[in-house]
């Protein structure tokens, strides 16, 4: 198809899903931090006033977990003792292992810690080289997150999600047609008071040249949103592979990023796949690359590696090009320095498109 409209969607760090992302990205750096060959495979989930953790870790360094989930709770935002997810009154069940000594054979002598099929994608569409859909949404909820930490409006909560529709015509992007806003807020706070906010103020900023008098705002279409987070609904890691990938613009190979160490490919595949895809662009090759690679659990080599260039360049040169990279998981966490505790940084508004992150440069 050259004519089509593409929705992606994002979520603020105060979603349940994201929640539970965030506290298990926080054990993992918390563990990174004292012991860079940890091993982390954490799993959190969020219920009202409970929080589960549960997984397989094995480190040198003693963490305190329900410190660190405590904290990262905080920092998000939920201190509120009048709601049942709060930092403070929250019960921390922990269900924590070592890992399998199996697994531990083969990532020992440098094997992928299990097997999978890992997506990276890049399209010259934005500076970032990234789908817009996605980048736009993106922005805009963590625009308003931004707001709400400022205090530039006090019936901000902490709980919301965007989602951006793009026209695209010859496979470019021509114009924004709808954006879409559900924000957690105080019960007392005015819909006409969130809808000009939203739809006058945060998405023309956000938007700039995109935004203009043919974009359609929806805010809150249900009426209100008041109750949210963790208080309201379940929120479990690993549940916004979409929104922490490509929007849906690429595709994804079925494993979460968060609470994994760099020996599960899952992550390090995927990052390494991002960084590969965004050299086939930036060099030339395309306007589009996706790149998968495929392993098998405990062996180093990929079973795979495979570039689609959908069209928009040379295929054969990418080709070339893609299978120049070393895609053993020793080689790629160190050419991302993925052993260092940055993934806390990594959980919110997307894995790809962000400055700072290796597999971006």
């Amino acid at each position: 198809m050259s004519s089509y409209t593409f929705s992606s969607e994002s979520v603020s760090e105060g979603h349940p899903d994201k929640v539970c992302d965030y506290i298990a990205d926080s054990i993992l750096d918390a563990h990174l931090a004292g012991d860079p060959s940890s091993r982390v495979a954490c799993e959190v989930l969020c219920k009202s006033g409970q929080v589960v953790l549960a997984g397989e870790i094995t480190s040198n360094t003693n963490v305190d977990y329900e410190k660190v989930a405590r904290d990262a709770i905080r920092e998000i935002g939920y201190t509120d003792k009048n709601e049942a997810f709060n930092a403070d009154g929250v019960k921390v069940i922990q269900f924590i292992s070592k890992q399998s000594g199996d697994i531990a054979m083969g990532v020992d002598t440098g094997g992928a810690g299990d097997q999978g099929i890992m997506f990276g994608y890049a399209s010259d569409e934005t500076p970032e080289l990234m789908p817009l859909p996605v980048q736009l949404a993106h922005r805009l909820s963590q625009r308003i997150a931004t707001a709400r930490k400022a205090g530039e409006r006090a019936w901000l909560r902490p709980d919301a999600k965007t989602q951006v529709s793009v026209r695209y015509e010859d496979n470019a992007p021509v114009r924004v047609e709808t954006v879409l806003v559900s924000t957690q807020h105080a019960a007392d706070a005015s819909q006409d008071e969130i809808r000009d906010y939203i739809g006058s103020c945060l998405a023309p900023e956000v938007l700039g040249k995109w935004f203009g008098p043919h974009v359609e705002v929806l805010v809150n279409p249900t009426g209100q949103f008041i109750e949210g987070g963790p208080s309201a609904d379940c929120g479990v890691t690993g549940r916004k592979i979409i929104v922490d990938s490509y929007g849906g613009m690429g595709r994804h190979g079925g494993g979460a990023f968060s609470g994994k160490d760099p020996s599960k490919v899952d992550r390090s595949g995927a990052y390494f796949g991002r960084y590969v895809a965004r050299q086939v662009v930036k060099n030339g090759f395309a306007k589009r690359a996706e790149v998968q690679v495929a392993y098998a659990i405990g062996r180093a080599e990929p079973v795979s590696v495979r570039v689609d260039t959908f069209g928009t360049g040379d295929w054969k040169a990418a080709e070339d090009f893609v299978r120049k990279f070393d895609y053993r998981p020793a080689a790629m966490i160190e050419k991302l320095a993925l052993r260092s505790p940055i993934y806390r940084s990594t959980t919110n508004y997307g894995h790809f498109g962000k400055p700072g992150l290796a597999w971006e440069a």
